[in-house]
């Protein structure tokens, strides 16, 4: 078998294979987002192949640069539990876009776990900028068919990177603002912490308290 024919051979071998694996040669590289805040950065990694809908919304807020006037607004904590619960942060309806299409947990295969965030919403297909993170996991977030009423859950797109400690911190902070919904009573934050800025980033370094990827 000649030099050339081997050569040959193996080159139709590798087109093969990448038509054989055309996604593994098109995997896009993941989108990270840096929120910085008075009590540190907060980096997330966006679920863009899982969550395309809601993903897409999120960035519309951080490429026009629309977080900048936003806040973390609310601290909600389990009872007796300092460092169990999550932080809700967004424009609150203020300058927020067109809402987005639900793509409940059943739909993505994503899961509320400590470090994932998620959209707020009221009714599926309302959210807009209002964002929370999970801090422990919550799996009454996720959509439960089998459920009664509302059963579609909150749509997760994503998950911190970097920064956990940051957000347990602002979990932390005292809540004794009015709440103008009745169930966020006792978890608004006052003063609320500042976002400011929110930008894609290249992809930071390990950390080891970074919770499990998705």
């Amino acid at each position: 078998m000649t030099q050339r024919f081997i050569a040959r051979r193996e080159i139709l071998i590798g087109a093969g294979l990448l038509a054989a694996f055309p996604a593994a040669a098109q995997v896009a590289p993941p989108v990270h987002v840096a929120i910085d805040t008075p009590q540190g950065r907060i980096v997330i990694e966006l679920a863009m192949a899982q969550a395309p809908l809601t993903t897409a919304n999120f960035l519309r807020y951080v490429d026009g640069k629309l977080y900048d006037k936003a806040t973390f607004f609310r601290a909600s904590r389990a009872p007796g539990a300092a460092d169990y619960g999550l932080i809700q942060g967004g424009l609150q309806g203020l300058g927020a876009l067109p809402p987005v299409a639900h793509e409940p947990t059943t739909q993505t295969g994503l899961k509320h776990t400590d470090g994932v965030v998620s959209i707020a919403r009221t009714a599926p297909g309302t959210a807009t900028s209002d964002f929370f993170i999970c801090i422990g996991d919550a799996p009454y977030l996720d959509a439960d068919p089998a459920g009664t009423g509302d059963n579609q859950g909150f749509a997760a797109f994503g998950r911190v990177v970097q920064g956990m400690d940051v957000a347990r911190k602002i979990l932390a902070l005292p809540t004794p603002g009015k709440a103008i919904n009745p169930v966020m009573a006792g978890q608004i934050l006052d003063p609320p912490v500042p976002i400011t800025s929110a930008r894609r980033v290249a992809a930071p370094g390990p950390e080891v308290s970074a919770p499990p990827k998705l």
